[in-house]
């Protein structure tokens, strides 16, 4: 059972290579990441690398296959594998899945996305790890970077923390 003295546990949520949960762990390494540390890595495909990078780091991992089952069913086995591993903080890092209302309430204000976009821009349904940088380059965009955002009910439609 956590105390208030212990950090936060995290959970990252990942889809494919893990480069934003590598600048994680690494903030974690360097004790840069002071108010939490990360107890689980989770992954919607069985062969996302970011599991490797994870695991060479210590950290727990886990994966739950998206295609196999329903929305229903991935999100149900996410919240019990949350509950089980006791997650107070959700990091969406790379996720390539959309949360459904009844996810985001379950962690009200503690689900945090890493948007690969300047929010507004190039943001919402659709927009998706490399689609958003195809659509940015279309558009000759000459400045572009990365948002932190709170997750809402509306696709990357929460508060802004950080751009």
């Amino acid at each position: 059972m956590r105390t208030k003295q212990d950090p936060i546990r995290i959970a990252v949520l990942i889809s494919g290579g893990g480069t934003n949960l590598q600048a994680l762990l690494d903030a974690q390494a360097t004790g840069a990441l002071r108010s939490g540390r990360i107890a689980l890595v989770v992954a919607d495909r069985t062969d996302a690398y970011g599991l490797v990078r994870a695991e060479k780091s210590g950290c727990k991992t886990r994966a739950i296959e998206r295609k196999a089952c329903t929305r229903e069913e991935f999100e149900a086995a996410l919240l019990e594998l949350l509950a089980q591993e006791e997650i107070e903080l959700v990091i969406l890092a790379g996720f390539l899945q959309i949360l459904s209302p009844a996810f985001v309430q379950a962690y009200p204000d503690r689900i945090l996305n890493v948007h690969p976009a300047l929010i507004p821009s190039f943001c919402g349904e659709g927009y998706y790890g490399l689609r958003v940088h195809e659509a940015a380059l279309a558009r000759g965009v000459k400045v572009t970077g990365a948002t932190v955002h709170i997750v809402n009910d509306v696709p990357d439609g929460g508060p802004i923390l950080l751009q």
